[in-house]
């Protein structure tokens, strides 16, 4: 009888791709560092990684069997996709599997800062307090702004048509390739300046390679409106939390919303702290039920792999 495939997860998986990995593989559940870890590594054919895992040429030394490693999300940043290549690693990942989360999410967002919604949960407001509430605050309809996007993947395509069809805002963007094939929205091209300047919503949709550090910091922020505000859901580190906060500390910005970090979890002398118009969430948009499942099921291609079929999502 033929051994099944040893292979390595270590950040967990949904339980119903789970299942269906270990009809067909030797699974073995470790976190790095961990003593089942290292002693998977060297008969691993296969990891399963998210986030936390670093996939780099002093771990694939470790695992010389290796064959194919899955990345249960969409950005390819905690993976040495060249060092794997070089070694005969397949990479595969899951490009689609929380666009529709990660949209509603964003838009939730906006929605949070855009009107004051004066919630009451302990007691009712007494009726001069109530009225005073009412009376007092008002807030902004998306279809009166424009929504600047920074980055048109499929999360920003995702938040470009809810903004456009769905509110009926204004849509423009910026991005390193010309997406206009794939719009089903009204949206249009500017440069990143423009973006920044024209933008009540500037939303960040870019991933973490090589240049992109910081890319979103003092400069382009001074060109903001100080009505507008900022959402990153993307990765922590395309935006320079300080320049930020000194921007909302001064009045130069309206609010932010941040949901990834750098480092992450951040520290307790992060600078966007205190601040009552940021909106601070622990990387959440992503986790809903569908959206979790959707990237456990890297482990299709993974087995794909294993077994000489071409993968649905190899890296690109």
């Amino acid at each position: 009888m033929t051994e099944l495939p040893l292979v390595l997860v270590t950040e967990g998986a949904d339980p119903t791709p789970l299942a269906w990995l270990q009809e067909r593989a030797r699974v073995v559940e470790a976190a790095p560092g961990s003593p089942e870890y290292d002693a998977a590594l060297p008969d691993a054919v296969a990891m399963v990684v998210r986030t936390y895992t670093k996939v780099n040429a002093a771990l694939l030394a470790r695992c010389p069997n290796l064959k194919v490693v899955g990345r249960g999300g969409v950005g390819l940043e905690n993976i040495d996709v060249p060092a794997c290549r070089a070694r005969g690693v397949e990479v595969v990942y899951t490009p689609d599997a929380n666009t529709l989360a990660v949209g509603d999410f964003v838009i939730g967002y906006a929605l949070q800062l855009l009107r004051p919604w004066a919630f009451f949960r302990d007691r009712v407001y007494d009726p001069a307090e109530f009225k005073h509430v009412r009376n007092a605050l008002r807030g902004v309809q998306l279809n009166e702004l424009t929504i600047g996007i920074l980055g048109m993947g499929r999360v920003g395509r995702r938040v470009g048509q809810i903004a456009a069809n769905g509110f009926g805002a204004r849509v423009i963007y910026n991005d390193l390739l010309d997406v206009r094939p794939n719009l089903t929205f009204p949206a249009t091209a500017v440069d990143k300046p423009t973006l920044f300047r024209e933008a009540d919503v500037v939303t960040l949709h870019v991933d973490m390679r090589p240049g992109n550090e910081h890319l979103v910091g003092a400069p382009l922020l001074s060109l903001m409106k100080p009505t507008a505000i900022l959402i990153n859901a993307s990765r922590g580190e395309v935006l320079d939390d300080v320049a930020l906060a000194a921007a909302i500390r001064g009045g130069r910005l309206a609010g932010a919303a941040i949901d990834v970090f750098d480092p992450e979890p951040p520290g307790p002398d992060y600078p966007l702290l205190g601040f009552d118009n940021v909106l601070l969430t622990p990387h959440m948009a992503a986790r809903t039920h569908t959206a979790m499942e959707n990237m456990s099921w890297v482990v299709r291609d993974v087995v794909d792999v294993l077994s000489g079929r071409s993968p649905q999502y190899p890296a690109p």
